[in-house]
């Protein structure tokens, strides 16, 4: 999970604005794709790239730019990432943003995303005497300068970026969006083919090329925008700002946004085809509210319901629940009973690492809960370690019980595409699996397609397992109509199995069927 951006200053601009301007504007709104830190490369002419990273992204992101060694460094192009944390070693994921070459041939690279087909990529390039640390997006940026070195820069050739990322986007298997920055001012902005992370782009009336990861990034700025197709490049020439876009795939594949851009990931702001973040988010919540009512109605008791969220991005799930509790007469209060000390996810890193952080980061945001019944939204419920906390954090302080209403199904599969969910046998889901009678582990392998009784057995032993009263899961059918592209445009693999990549069903197979196979044994 991480956040891109780029600001190019185009030869005819009328703006009293830099390119650092333009950066802290859109940096803060992808703040939630990445709390580990900001990485900024800059160029100007024959002064070449510069580099500045931050590891507090949140006293960072204010003054991106100015570089305290030389103020007649005025960059005409930037581009800039919003980091996460690798699982691998929950640590800052400080992507190579450069090359250690010659001036001539330095290239900078930040990306979103990962490489479900990391790990032969990574094995190919070692073979080949490289040498590569130990984070998984590493081997792209190694592989874009191999080719670079092999088909260029050895014959003194300029490169021909187009010919570099199809043979870059037939290599790679993944979820990649990127921007790169050469030693001659060029920007190269590249989707691949499969389209899971987004890429947004903005040409504005006074003068600048804009790229993000997200379309929020670009609010309060006038201009015409649009998305990078999936399985394409937009070059931008350094020196005049010619700006051209070029199909660079080979294959027709169907593209798909990631479910998790919708649910999770993306600024509540932005947009798909018009409906923002926010409005999908509502929706979702609305729609839980009448799966619910007659469960929490049979058990008030005098006092409402307090209805709250998981900050920071249940919100909108808990205004729509809580609008919608309100509609069929339940006796309902919104207020947030919890509150964070930190602003990182705590979703990545390795599992001590993980709880760690998670009693660190939440706390009661007030004590007022003394025999009352709390309802909690959030999008998803992965591992259920977050959720446990929270619960027994409520429960000590009095609350007489905690249920939780959850924006999507089940989450059944990993994800190799930069969440970070990697190790199947954590998820809640397949803890609970292990749990239910033989026929109805045969049964709920259906996924998507979970009869609704074997799904209730699957609802009450995770329930049990974080200590809630319930547990109400949005069904798969109604998540696919709510989402702004439906099941056709969104990658739904977390709640199907369905991988939207060949290396990731691989990968994805191979790990279920050792899960399983590792059960019985023990069995």
């Amino acid at each position: 999970m991480s956040g891109i951006a780029a600001a190019f200053l185009l030869p005819w601009n009328n703006s009293h604005q830099t390119v650092y301007d333009r950066l802290t504007l859109m940096l803060p709104k992808l703040a939630l794709r990445g709390q580990a830190g900001v990485g900024v490369a800059a160029f100007m002419h024959n002064k070449g790239i510069r580099y500045k990273s931050a590891s507090q992204p949140s006293r960072e992101l204010s003054a991106v730019g100015i570089d305290e060694r030389d103020l007649k460094f005025n960059p005409h192009v930037a581009i800039a990432h919003v980091r996460g944390r690798t699982r691998r070693d929950a640590k800052s994921d400080d992507q190579p943003a450069r090359n250690r070459r010659t001036n001539t041939h330095q290239l900078a690279m930040f990306l979103d995303g990962a490489l479900a087909n990391a790990p032969e990529v990574r094995a190919e390039l070692v073979a080949q005497g490289h040498t590569l640390g130990r984070t998984d997006v590493e081997p792209l940026p190694k592989l874009v300068e191999h080719i670079c070195e092999r088909d260029y820069w050895r014959q003194g050739l300029r490169v021909d970026y187009e010919k570099v990322f199809r043979e870059i986007d037939e290599r790679i298997d993944g979820a990649i969006s990127a921007l790169l920055l050469d030693a001659e001012g060029n920007l190269i902005a590249f989707r691949n083919r499969y389209g899971l992370r987004p890429l947004e782009f903005m040409r504005t009336d006074d003068g600048f090329l804009l790229f993000a990861s997200e379309n929020c990034a670009f609010a309060g700025l006038r201009g015409e925008s649009d998305q990078i197709l999936p399985g394409y490049i937009k070059y931008v020439d350094g020196k005049r700002g010619h700006c051209l876009d070029r199909r660079v795939s080979a294959s027709q594949e169907t593209a798909k946004l990631c479910v998790y851009e919708a649910l999770y990931l993306g600024n509540p702001d932005t947009s798909i085809e018009g409906q923002s973040h926010r409005e999908t988010r509502y929706n979702i919540g609305f729609s839980l509210g009448d799966l619910i009512a007659q469960r929490i109605c049979a058990e008030q008791d005098g006092d409402p319901v307090i209805v709250s969220s998981m900050p920071h991005t249940g919100g909108p799930y808990a205004d729509g629940l809580f609008s919608s509790l309100l509609a069929r007469g339940v006796n309902v209060e919104r207020r947030e009973v919890i509150e964070t000390r930190l602003s990182e996810r705590t979703l990545i890193g390795p599992t001590s690492e993980r709880k760690h952080r998670i009693a660190r980061k939440y706390r009661l945001a007030s004590t007022d809960v003394g025999r009352r019944t709390i309802l909690i939204a959030d999008e998803a419920l992965i591992r259920g370690d977050t959720s446990l906390t929270i619960t027994n954090m409520l429960l000590a302080a009095g609350a007489e019980a905690v249920h939780w209403g959850i924006g999507s199904p089940p989450i059944v599969a990993p994800n190799y595409y930069g969440v970070d969910i990697e190790a199947i046998d954590e998820l809640a889901f397949w803890q609970a699996w292990k749990r239910l009678p033989a026929q109805q582990q045969k049964r709920s392998l259906l996924f998507k397609d979970i009869e609704p009784h074997v799904l209730q057995s699957l609802d009450r032993r995770i329930a049990a397992a974080i200590n809630a009263a319930t547990v109400t899961y949005l069904p798969f059918s109604r998540l696919s109509s709510l989402l702004p592209r439906g099941s056709q445009g969104i990658d739904l693999s977390p709640f199907t199995f369905e991988m939207p990549t060949l290396a990731g069903q691989s990968r994805a197979n191979r790990d279920l069927h050792n899960l399983v196979a590792d059960y019985q044994n023990a069995a």
